[in-house]
C-alpha cells in the first residue's frame, strides 16, 4: 500500500475522488480527530460529536464522484460538520416548540382522569424497562428506587462489594436513559 503521509491536501482530494481508499484513509488519519474535538467543542456530547463525524465522512466516501469542492477539503470537511450541527439545533428547536405548543393547550382542571390514565400508562412502560433488565441489575435497582437503600445497605444484603452495586445502578440508569429516552422527550407533548 502506498504512503500518502507526505502528500498534500490537494493531491489527496485528487486521488480520493479517482477512486483510491488510501487516499480516503489518509484524509480520515488527518481529520478524524480534529474534526471530533471541533464538533465536541460546539455540542459538549462525545457520542453527538462523533456521530456527525462519522456522518460527515460517511457521506463523503459514498459521494465521491459527485464532489464539487469549491474551496479546500478541510474547509469542506469543517462546514459540513458545522452543518450537521445547525440542523441538530433546529430539529431539537422543532421539538421544544412542539414541546411548549402542547403544554399552552393543557386544562388542568378537565384533564383530572386523563393524567391518571397516562401516568397509569407511563409507569407501566418504565416498569417494562426494568423488568427487561438483567436479574442482578434490576433486583440493584429496585432495592435502591423502591426500598431506598443505599449502595453500602444494599452490598450488605447481597454479599457483593459497593463498587459492583454503584457500577449496577449506573448501569440500570444509562439503561433507562437509552430505552425511554425517545418516550421522555415525547412525554410533554402527549401530556397535552
Amino acid at each position: 500500500m502506498v504512503d500518502y503521509s507526505g502528500h498534500n491536501e490537494q493531491e489527496l482530494t485528487r486521488l480520493f475522488m479517482a477512486g483510491d481508499d488510501a487516499a480516503f484513509k489518509e484524509i480520515y488519519l488527518r481529520y478524524d480527530k480534529p474534526l471530533y474535538l471541533y464538533a465536541y467543542h460546539k455540542l459538549g456530547n462525545k457520542e453527538e460529536s462523533r456521530d456527525m463525524v462519522h456522518d460527515v465522512f460517511a457521506w463523503l466516501l459514498s459521494n465521491r464522484k459527485q464532489l464539487d469542492l469549491k474551496t479546500t477539503l478541510s474547509g469542506y470537511l469543517y462546514r459540513s460538520v458545522l452543518n450537521k450541527i445547525y440542523n441538530l439545533y433546529k430539529h431539537k428547536e422543532v421539538l421544544r416548540k412542539y414541546a411548549d405548543e402542547g403544554n399552552q393547550y393543557l386544562d388542568i382542571e378537565s384533564t383530572g382522569t386523563d393524567y391518571l390514565i397516562r401516568e397509569k400508562d407511563i409507569t407501566a412502560m418504565i416498569e417494562k424497562e426494568i423488568s427487561a433488565m438483567p436479574p442482578g441489575m434490576r433486583i440493584v435497582y429496585e432495592l435502591k428506587s423502591k426500598k431506598y437503600l443505599t449502595a453500602k445497605e444494599i452490598a450488605a444484603e447481597l454479599g457483593v462489594a459497593e463498587s459492583t452495586v454503584n457500577t449496577q445502578l449506573k448501569r440500570a440508569m444509562k439503561h433507562l436513559k437509552l430505552n425511554l429516552k425517545i418516550f421522555l422527550l415525547l412525554v410533554p407533548i402527549l401530556l397535552c
